[in-house]
């Protein structure tokens, strides 16, 4: 008997070659001893300099062998979990997660098709629909809400998405104040403290300045995130051009030094503490002043990826954005182009689905068109498996030259691995016509409606709905 041989194999590309990142991750070592960071947060100055760093002032020089440190003493995984504490994404080697963006003025109202600032219940409803398509893994606020108290908008944001979505949430916080009346509400949800430490089901995203400046609040946040030993997305948001190099490898490498930083300061806190190795580019387009998605982005970001996986550090990536002002053809190819380009490059925790107007805007039609697109994503990452079942020699045999495979069993088992659309019409053009004759953009706008419309997300226990309520005032009070 012949053994039972199986192969898969992912499929990925490449575009830095082993030599290459070794150069990048020298260079950024040699930027932080030599230029070193401008560190605003005394504790992080103090952490820095009890562990052998050379401060000068606000200047902090890093040696090498300190932030090689910080790289070993990360964690290889981060586990996110969903509301009621079950495992939901393993951010490792070979698994990738898809999620909105955050934080955008501005919305395009699903009715009307009017872009228009953005409101509470816009947080509402897209954790609500993000909730209910199957291939959004984890929910940002796609909102600032204009209708809250803007120094506590952060605060209604966690709640409004924490009690319409049982998915994981990255989220942001506009202050050490707030971030600590976050955490209540999540240590509230989790049901204590330790609880939440051993499953969470958010994660912070806190960025420094770029280039290499490490602001009082950013540091503060981080810091109070790895003492508690819940993750952080730590991610430079860097314009080349501007507050970058202009060139690619000297982007890759002064955002490797500023991540890098992020690292070791959670880990000078607390060794262990879960970090997500991020890092934004955006090339800046020289004739407009504004840094859109691109091939340029792209490319980068695939880089970016490849460097965490050198590292060993789970990531943070972007894709499903677009410089679109409406979801349209050229938003269509720019999310297809990055779900894709995430996906082959090993990216872990994807986020920015459904942004307009590079980031400026969110757009309920583009998370819906995107959750198809990630679908196909996701099934081609699958791969091809090759064994003794699916090379079907048997059944070959049986069939024989000039036969038809309709009626064997082997299709039978087999034919639902193939990918089917729920949105994209792959019919003949008579029954297009028969359904209507309708367009992508407005099948996924009736979808989009449909869901808003019908689609009720488990809700929070009364007592622990209450209590979050409850945080909320006593910050309004405060204030």
């Amino acid at each position: 008997m012949q053994a039972n041989y199986t192969f898969l194999r992912t499929p990925q590309f490449r575009v830095l070659g082993d030599e290459q990142l070794k150069r990048i991750h020298l260079a950024s070592l040699e930027i932080l001893r030599r230029t070193g960071v401008e560190m605003l947060e005394e504790e992080g100055r103090e952490l820095l300099k009890r562990r052998g760093a050379m401060v000068d002032g606000t200047r902090v020089r890093i040696p090498p062998a300190l932030v090689e440190w910080g790289i070993r003493s990360a964690p290889a995984q981060v586990t996110l979990c969903s509301r009621d504490g079950q495992p939901a994404m393993r951010l490792e080697a070979g698994r990738f997660y898809y999620g909105t963006g955050s934080d955008t003025r501005y919305v395009v109202d699903p009715d009307t098709g009017e872009r228009r600032l953005a409101y509470r219940r816009d947080v509402a409803d897209m954790a609500r629909l993000c909730d209910a398509l199957p291939n959004i893994d984890f929910v940002m606020c796609m909102g600032i809400a204009s209708d809250v108290t803007n120094a506590i908008s952060d605060l209604y944001h966690f709640a409004t998405m924490v009690s319409n979505t049982r998915k994981p949430i990255v989220f942001t916080a506009w202050n050490l104040r707030n971030l600590r009346d976050i955490v209540s509400m999540a240590e509230t949800v989790a049901g204590g403290a330790e609880a939440l430490r051993m499953s969470p089901f958010m994660a912070l995203y806190a960025e420094p300045i770029s280039p290499l400046k490490f602001a009082a609040e950013g540091v503060e946040k981080l810091l109070y995130m790895a003492g508690k030993g819940l993750p952080v997305v730590y991610k430079p948001g860097m314009i080349g051009g501007a507050t970058g190099p202009i060139t690619y490898a000297g982007q890759l490498a002064l955002c490797n030094a500023e991540t890098l930083t992020g690292v070791l300061l959670a880990q000078l806190k607390r060794e262990g503490a879960p970090v997500i190795y991020g890092g934004g580019f955006a090339p800046m387009d020289m004739r407009t002043a504004v840094a859109p998605p691109s091939p340029e982005l792209w490319m980068l970001l695939a880089a970016r990826a490849e460097l965490a996986q050198y590292y060993g550090l789970p990531n943070y990536s972007y894709a499903g954005n677009t410089a679109a002002k409406v979801c349209d053809e050229q938003a269509a190819v720019d999310a297809a182009m990055s779900i894709l380009v995430s996906a082959l490059s090993g990216a872990n925790l994807i986020h920015d689905i459904g942004f307009l107007d590079s980031h400026l805007t969110s757009s309920y039609d583009l998370v819906v068109l995107c959750d198809e697109v990630i679908a196909m994503a996701k099934r081609m990452m699958q791969g091809i498996l090759v064994d003794e079942e699916t090379l079907a020699l048997d059944v070959i045999d049986r069939v024989g030259p000039g036969g038809h495979f309709l009626v064997e069993d082997h299709t039978l088992r087999h034919f639902r691995e193939n990918w089917y659309p729920r949105l994209m019409d792959r019919g003949d053009h008579a029954s297009w016509q028969s359904k209507g004759g309708k367009r992508l953009a407005q099948v996924v706008n009736e979808r989009v409606r449909e869901l808003l419309a019908t689609y009720q997300p488990e809700p929070l226990n009364s007592e622990v709905a209450a209590a979050l309520n409850a945080i909320i005032r006593d910050a309004e009070t405060r204030r």
